[in-house]
């Protein structure tokens, strides 16, 4: 009777059932611990993240009141560094987000690092050994040989820094023209 197939069968998927069934609720179980453990994982690491903020802000506090109190010229310059921190740091994520603007907008990439270790390395050598001041020879046959287009452009770069500066003077002068100052002191 065992041998028929008919029993074989059934016997066959009795006990493959019962194999998923062990297997199904065995996955479960692990799932469940995952979770759990993970669970247990995050509520450490906030711990921690709770516990070193306050650590690191005490840290920065104890710093900052012993730089304080430091005198002279050294304190003044540690006071004024930290007054102008905030915004230096302002300004420098400004100036980051408009240089990504630009690079986005003119579609410009950065070198590859081949071309830059290309060119830095041999400034770097002409530096070190000293050619690229031992001959006024060279430099005077580089300027010679510029081309038109090359010097106007240096042109107009030269005349709009020429321009900046000129419109920063007369903002940190409030004038158009000239200082304020004593007539008397001219003869």
């Amino acid at each position: 009777m065992l041998r028929s197939p008919a029993l074989r069968q059934l016997a066959f998927r009795r006990f493959e059932s019962s194999a998923a069934n062990k297997a199904t609720e065995t996955a479960k179980d692990a799932a469940g611990k995952a979770k759990e453990y993970q669970a247990k994982a995050a509520q450490g690491l906030s711990r921690v993240a709770g516990a070193a903020g306050p650590a690191i802000a005490g840290a920065a506090r104890g710093l900052t009141s012993a730089l304080s109190k430091v005198g002279g010229r050294t304190g003044k310059l540690i006071s004024f560094i930290e007054k102008q921190t905030p915004q230096v740091v302002y300004y420098g994520k400004v100036a980051l987000e408009t240089g990504k603007i630009v690079f986005h907008a003119q579609k410009m990439s950065p070198p590859s690092l081949a071309t830059f270790q290309s060119y830095y390395q041999s400034l770097w050598q002409s530096i070190r050994s000293g050619s690229i001041l031992r001959s006024p020879q060279n430099l005077i046959q580089q300027v010679r040989s510029l081309t038109p287009g090359q010097l106007v452009t240096g042109g107009v770069v030269f005349a709009e820094c020429l321009g900046f500066f000129t419109v920063g003077e007369m903002i940190g002068r409030f004038k158009l023209v000239g200082y304020r100052g004593e007539t008397a002191s001219h003869h």
